[in-house]
């Protein structure tokens, strides 16, 4: 592994709300759960949170980070390849879609520029579509050398506040409640972190049909402030 000290400035970096990602934009369908009256308060956009992270896309997405990161590691350009096709066809709706494989593809732009690696490169030779966020973030995770389980759980952690963030601003909920809500979820990531690190990639699967479906019904809300 990467000195530690660098591997945590990299992390910290590349998912930081300033790296440049767009992922402000996206609510992950909340926006139309808190329209519907599903998410009003800070218990209930916690509960929402606990299953999106711990059954649904979160934990899905970590099965993906990880086994992108291990494809790397064993230069396994297959295995690469058909997990980026699969994970890219793996998004419940079209707007997820966008969510995932926009924030990817800048990801890789912006990483390419400022912090290149060949694994990056690796990825682009081997799959010309489009790709998703967590396997992004695997990928430069890998070619720089760091662990899996640091770079997953600071990618868990930033899509975690992300969410907090987007509930932050449409219930609204105060600065302070949102704080409450990133410290109450850290088991919550730890546990879908150490599934997604002992799920083979043909276990995976999700069961946060509310929340699939509040993406879904996202794309034809009347008044929208963000894109997912």
């Amino acid at each position: 592994m990467r000195d530690e000290a660098s591997a945590l400035y990299r992390l910290m970096a590349w998912l930081s709300p300033a790296y440049p990602v767009g992922a402000f934009s996206y609510s992950s369908g909340i926006e139309w759960a808190v329209e519907s009256g599903d998410i009003g308060d800070a218990p209930t956009l916690g509960r929402w949170l606990a299953v999106i992270l711990a059954q649904g896309g979160g934990l899905c997405d970590a099965v993906f980070f990880v086994h992108a990161h291990r494809a790397i590691d064993a230069n396994a350009d297959g295995a690469l390849r058909e997990l980026a096709e699969l994970a890219a066809a793996f998004a419940p709706s079209k707007e997820r879609h966008l969510e995932t494989t926009a924030q990817g593809r800048a990801f890789i732009e912006a990483t390419r520029a400022a912090w290149p690696c060949a694994a990056l490169d690796r990825l682009a030779a081997t799959w010309d579509g489009p790709i998703a966020y967590p396997v992004a973030v695997a990928v430069a995770a890998a070619g720089h050398g760091i662990a899996v389980e640091p770079a997953l759980g600071a990618y868990l952690h930033a899509v975690t506040a992300n969410l907090i963030s987007a509930g932050v601003r449409l219930i609204p909920l105060g600065q302070t409640d949102g704080q409450r809500l990133l410290a109450a979820s850290e088991p919550i990531v730890a546990t879908t972190a150490a599934r997604a690190l002992t799920t083979p990639l043909d276990r995976i699967g999700g069961a946060a049909f509310r929340a699939d479906i509040a993406s879904m019904r996202h794309e034809t809300q009347y008044t929208r402030l963000f894109r997912s």
